[in-house]
């Protein structure tokens, strides 16, 4: 039913800022929890930040204070803002329901923080 589709990603420079974009074709108003993924080069998928269909959120203790994750319901969308970037940043973010559904990843965007 529902289709993911990340998008927002790019090459940017360490101290950089990117937001990210996951619009859903479905609505995902009854998902109660959405997460951004990211999964580094060599490394295994890890949740990044999650927010409820509340509003509450939790993040990765490496992206706390960087990250901001947010959705907008009407929109279907959920979004992934990020500052200071830094190197280890690097990777392929990917949303998905937190946890996960199988079915649900989307192609991911790519996110290069280099200088």
């Amino acid at each position: 039913q529902v289709q993911l589709v990340e998008s927002g990603g790019g090459l940017v420079q360490p101290g950089g800022s990117l937001r990210l974009s996951c619009a859903a074709s479905g609505s995902i108003f009854s998902i109660n929890a959405m997460g951004w993924y990211r999964q580094a080069p060599g490394k295994e998928r890890e949740l990044v930040a999650v927010i409820t269909s509340g509003g509450s959120t939790n993040y990765r203790d490496s992206v706390k204070g960087r990250f901001t994750i947010s959705r907008d319901n009407a929109k279907n969308t959920v979004y992934l803002q990020m500052n200071s970037l830094k190197p280890e940043d690097t990777a392929v973010y990917y949303c998905n329901a937190a946890p996960y559904i199988v079915g649900l990843w989307g192609q991911g965007t790519l996110v290069t923080v280099s200088s």
